[in-house]
């Protein structure tokens, strides 16, 4: 097997190689990407895995741009495969202008990677983008084994984790919109029948019947999905009108976000070092070091390249980011792209219109990032904190900047508040902002900045 490695990839000499003839060699043929780890850890303590481990090969196209980039997604690759419950036998990447239209990765390389398949044993092919129907079927009529894409193995992973009854339908429709238009491709199992001569004749073909079925229980699931979001969205108002200000924590999966959760209101929230370990929003009230109260929600973690259909399907979830006063982008410092996870952070926040909410950057697992790295960051994104969720450093900090960065009551009001009328005292230290505090014979007088509910209420109590 060692005709399939490149030593472009690894530690050799390449002697007096010009750039055409080392690019060259590169198209030539499939090649093992170097330093991408391909054992499983930790098997036995994940729940999930208690089936036989698929055997996995991973294959990528190298396009346009940095390899490093090609490598770092192939590396996530891995580890969503790993996280799916299955072992990674061999990573390996073909150098092309663009994906082959009609098999991914080339027809000739194609039978290659069959060949790969059939020495290492492996039960699944997985290729690092999406596949078109046609793709699909005509990668698994040549290597002879399962062929999924990136997407089949995100909502793989989702279709794990997801614990809620909102969680699960949520899966189930976006399971559904990516199946629908490749039931063509998934096997012999499913009606092949094409249009032509031969075809023709009366009743309803397996393929047709599949569709309609598919599409009654996709009409079936929105329903569902809107009725369970009518108790969300109850919520959601009963919050406003209380005027407690909202803080949704999103950001990359496995970037803390739960941590940072459980560390700011000890709501003990799954922590696992695994990709998408939790998918359904957890909301906790918290306080600032001034005594205001607001509400955190922990949403589901994104990844580069996150499908359309989890999106649209996760829509009525993440609205919670979107209906939120302050979003804490949590990105994790010690990654070797912390960049790259803000921007694919970023552009999953346009898709649902919350990108012009105020937004903090939180630079989790500072304790084991390069200073450089984070002073970077910190240079880059003028508002932002680092952290670590951990040990809870920094957690001080953050709580004063999210106190500031909060949308303060306008309404100045001075009142004496009577004694016995402790609940309108508490409530202006709550939803107010209380300036100054004077105990007297009478009761406390009070200068604050309230919301004008709370101002029209305390009202009779002016002077």
């Amino acid at each position: 097997m060692s005709e399939y490695f490149d030593p472009r990839f690894q530690e050799l000499e390449l002697g007096e190689q010009t750039t055409g003839e080392l690019d060259l060699e590169a198209r030539s043929g499939l090649r093992r990407v170097a330093g991408l780890s391909t054992e499983l850890q930790d098997v036995t303590e994940v729940e999930y895995r208690q089936l036989r481990l698929e055997k996995v090969v991973l294959i990528g196209v190298w396009t346009d741009g940095d390899f490093d980039e090609t490598q770092r997604s192939l590396g996530e690759l891995a580890q969503l495969a790993e996280t799916a419950g299955s072992q990674v036998l061999d990573v390996l990447v073909q150098r092309r202008d663009r994906p082959d239209p009609a098999t991914y990765i080339g027809s000739g390389k194609l039978q290659e990677l069959h060949q790969i398949v059939m020495a290492t044993g492996a039960d699944t092919v997985i290729c690092n983008g999406e596949l078109s129907p046609s793709q699909l079927s005509k990668m698994e009529k040549v290597v002879k084994v399962k062929v999924i894409d990136r997407t089949w193995l995100i909502l793989d992973i989702f279709a794990q984790h997801a614990r809620s009854r909102e969680g699960k339908a949520q899966v189930s429709l976006a399971q559904m919109q990516y199946m629908l238009p490749r039931l063509r491709g998934w096997g012999d199992a499913l009606s092949r029948q094409s249009g032509g001569i031969g075809t023709r004749g009366p009743g309803e073909t397996k393929l047709e019947s599949d569709r309609r079925r598919i599409g009654k229980s996709m009409s079936k699931l929105r329903r569902e999905i809107k009725e369970m979001g009518v108790a969300r969205n109850t919520q959601r108002a009963q919050r406003r009108r209380s005027n407690v200000p909202s803080v949704a924590i999103t950001g990359y999966t496995n970037a803390g976000k739960s941590s940072l959760l459980n560390c700011l209101t000890s709501a003990g929230v799954l922590v696992e070092n695994a990709l998408f370990a939790t998918l359904d929003p957890t909301v906790r009230q918290a306080k600032t070091p001034g005594g205001r109260e607001f509400t955190l929600a922990d949403t589901v973690g994104f990844v580069r390249d996150l499908p359309h259909q989890l999106v649209e399907a996760f829509r009525s979830t993440l609205e919670e980011v979107g209906a939120s006063d302050l979003i804490l982008h949590v990105v994790d410092g010690s990654d070797p792209d912390p960049e790259g996870q803000l921007s694919a952070v970023r552009k999953v926040l346009a898709d649902i219109d919350a990108h012009k909410i105020p937004e903090l950057v939180v630079i989790n697992k500072a304790d084991a990032a390069d200073s450089f790295v984070i002073d970077r960051l910190r240079l880059r994104e003028k508002n932002s904190i680092a952290i670590s969720a951990l040990s809870g450093t920094g957690i001080p900090e953050l709580l004063d900047l999210i106190e500031k960065l909060l949308p303060h009551p306008q309404i100045d009001i001075k009142a004496t508040i009577p004694y016995d009328r402790g609940d309108l005292l508490a409530r202006a230290y709550r939803e107010g902002n209380v300036l100054s505090r004077t105990d007297t014979e009478v009761g406390t007088v009070i200068i604050a900045k309230v919301p004008q509910p709370l101002a029209n209420v305390l009202e009779d109590y002016g002077g």
